[in-house]
C-alpha cells in the first residue's frame, strides 16, 4: 500500500476550493456532495505536535467526492497539475473501473483538474478521460496536453474560491441528451 508522509497533502488547495463550493451548493439546496476520506493507519506520530508523520493507506480510494445533484448521482475526483500536460499516472485503474461502473448505474462521473500555473479549472467528462486512458493503455501518449481538451469545459474560479462545476455538469448533461436524442432519431429509408 502507499504511504503518506509529512510533506503534506498534494491537491489540498483544490480540495479546499471544492469543499467551500460544496458547502455553498448545499446551503442553496442545489447539491449534497460529500468528501470521501481516505482511510489511513498511522505508523509514526509526532506526539508533541499531535500530528501523524508517517502512515499507510488501509485501502485504495475510489473518488474524492460522491453525492447527488438534484436527484442525479454524481462522483468525481480532484487533481492538480502545475504544467500544461496532465500525466495519466495521476489516475489509477481502480478509479477508472469505479467511475465506469458508476456511469453504468446512470450516475455522472468526472474529474476536476486544476491547472495551477494558469489558474484554470477543467471539467473532464468520464467519456473524455476514458478515451485518453485507453489511448495510454494501448501504447499511446500517457498524458493529456491542454490543447487536446474541449474549450467549453474550462472554468474559472469565481470569487477566488468557488468552483462552478454545476455549470459544467449541466453542459455535460445537455451533451448527453443531445447524443441520446440523435441516437434514437428514426433513420430515413431512401426510396
Amino acid at each position: 500500500m502507499g504511504t503518506w508522509n509529512s510533506r503534506g497533502l498534494r491537491g489540498s488547495t483544490l480540495e479546499d476550493f471544492i469543499n467551500r463550493t460544496n458547502e455553498r451548493y448545499l446551503a442553496q439546496n442545489l447539491a449534497l456532495i460529500q468528501k470521501i476520506p481516505t482511510p489511513i493507519t498511522p505508523v509514526r506520530m509526532d506526539k508533541e505536535h499531535r500530528q501523524i508523520t508517517l502512515a499507510y493507506f488501509d485501502q485504495r480510494s475510489t473518488v474524492d467526492y460522491i453525492g447527488a445533484v438534484q436527484g442525479i448521482p454524481v462522483c468525481f475526483d480532484a487533481k492538480e497539475c502545475r504544467t500544461d500536460t496532465f500525466p495519466l499516472h495521476n489516475i489509477h485503474a481502480h478509479q477508472i473501473h469505479f467511475m465506469e461502473n458508476f456511469e453504468k448505474q446512470e450516475g455522472i462521473a468526472f474529474f476536476i483538474i486544476y491547472y495551477s500555473t494558469r489558474n484554470e479549472l477543467y471539467y473532464m467528462r468520464f467519456e473524455e478521460i476514458k478515451r485518453f486512458w485507453d489511448r495510454g493503455q494501448n501504447g499511446g501518449r500517457k498524458s493529456v496536453r491542454i490543447e487536446e481538451l474541449d474549450p467549453v469545459f474550462f472554468m474559472s474560479l469565481k470569487n477566488g474560491v468557488f468552483v462552478p462545476y454545476l455549470d459544467m455538469l449541466q453542459r455535460d448533461l445537455d451533451l448527453r441528451d443531445l447524443r441520446s436524442s440523435s441516437d434514437s432519431s428514426p433513420v430515413r429509408k431512401e426510396s
